[in-house]
């Protein structure tokens, strides 16, 4: 952009030429030739312009319109906004406050977009610019379109080739390069691997775009850590493995960041991140690929702990606090369930059954007296663990809810589930 700059204060001989770039009908100053030594001037480059505020920009914007304007004419006389040939009132305005004679202004477009704008003004002792410069400019910003768009050509293949699609994260390639870099260092080296709990069951029940969503959480998440720990790169290894690259910083300030964080942002869905972490503090010189497998085989051990102490658990036997938490699970649930009426009542059901510490659920509907399953969900009951089920209707849908054999099932869980049901179905698009 500097460069842009310097050819066009040449070319023109402007005073002072800059480039602009405009996003959302906005205009800023990106870079300036020489850079001014008047204060008013420097001022007013420094501002951001809004298209609605000035005609000229908003012709340029609308139209691939040109512009040029005048303070004074060609014996340097001031003219009046509004006089024939002065140019846009606003930038003869504009002009006559940084002492300026002459400006002018083209577009920067760039794949079809007004990208931009090539901006220059003149003293009086330089003379009024013409409709020749005008076309000069012009010039100037189609060589400068082309070099924008070889950038973001370069950028955008850059992003391909080392971005993961789905999440803006790094790819496996970028992590195992970075990791290698970081052993090169000579620095602690630290590999968090994470794993998601839940993504197949959030894709089972509410679809393959709430599963997505899920995935992007998790790495705002593992983006946050690596902020609070510079020099990190979060990448997406593929499907629900993710893993952190850590260098120069202690495993227990590593340790100690990646609890905080996933303690801050939880995942939506009942869903979790397990992780486990290997340093060169502890396995001493070793490779990139020694490394990562030390920092899966933790994070393996993590979830195994995790699913024992989920399926250990006993439900809470309080009957309000129960039909609290199903009322909670369902809704989250239904609401991000994908529309239509077994979706949801799916979502509900295998929300509420989690929540009651259940294996199997039923979504039921009645045909001529009988009723007939149109979907079922959950895995086999363990043998040596018992559940009753919770059978609640609305119209011709009966959704049937497991539950561990321990949980409240009272009146006030049936009233919470009958109400879910009720919302699920009356609520479907």
């Amino acid at each position: 952009m500097q460069a842009a700059a310097a050819l066009a204060t040449d070319i023109l001989g402007a005073r002072t030429a800059a480039v602009c770039r405009i996003e959302q009908d906005t205009c800023t100053v990106l870079a300036v030739e020489p850079t001014p030594t008047d204060q008013r001037h420097l001022w007013r480059l420094r501002m951001t312009y809004r298209a609605d505020e000035r005609p000229a920009l908003r012709r340029l914007i609308r139209d691939r319109e040109s512009w040029l304007a005048h303070a004074m004419d060609i014996t340097g006389e001031p003219v009046e906004a509004g006089d024939e040939g002065a140019g846009d009132p606003i930038e003869v305005a504009t002009l006559r406050d940084v002492g300026a004679a002459s400006g002018l202004g083209a577009p920067i477009v760039v794949n079809g977009i007004v990208w931009g704008q090539v901006f220059a003004m003149r003293d009086r002792t330089l003379g009024l610019f013409t409709d020749d410069d005008v076309a000069r400019a012009e010039v100037i910003g189609a060589l400068a379109a082309g070099a924008i768009a070889r950038v973001d050509l370069e950028s955008q293949i850059r992003h391909l080739v080392a971005d993961d699609p789905l999440t803006g994260l790094a790819n496996r390639r970028v992590a195992d390069a970075e990791a290698e870099s970081a052993l090169e260092s000579g620095e602690e080296v630290c590999i968090v691997m994470c794993d998601v709990d839940g993504l197949k069951r959030v894709n089972d029940r509410l679809g393959h775009d709430a599963g997505d969503d899920l995935l992007r959480t998790v790495a705002d998440v593992l983006s946050r850590a690596a902020e609070r720990l510079p020099g990190s790169t979060a990448a997406r290894l593929g499907g629900d493995e993710f893993c952190l690259v850590v260098v120069g910083h202690h495993r227990s300030e590593v340790a100690e960041v990646m609890a905080s964080t996933t303690a801050e942002l939880p995942l939506p869905h009942g869903a979790a991140i397990s992780y486990g972490l290997a340093s060169t503090a502890v396995t001493g010189e070793v490779s990139a690929r020694h490394l990562f497998r030390r920092a899966d085989i933790a994070q393996y051990r993590v979830k195994r702990a995790r699913a024992r102490a989920r399926k250990s658990a006993v439900p809470i036997a309080d009957p309000a606090v129960t039909a609290e938490r199903v009322v909670v699970s369902g809704a989250a649930a239904i609401t991000a369930a994908q529309p239509g009426v077994v979706p949801r009542l799916c979502a509900m059901a295998a929300a509420t059954t989690e929540t009651l510490g259940g294996s199997d659920w039923a979504v039921l509907m009645q045909r001529d007296g009988d009723a007939a399953a149109v979907a079922r969900g959950g895995s086999p009951a363990d043998l040596d663990r018992q559940q009753t089920v919770t059978r609640v209707t609305h119209g011709t849908w009966i959704v049937e809810v497991g539950a561990s054999a321990n949980a409240a099932t009272g009146q006030a869980v049936t009233t919470a589930l009958h109400a879910l049901a009720a919302v699920a179905v009356d609520g479907a698009s």
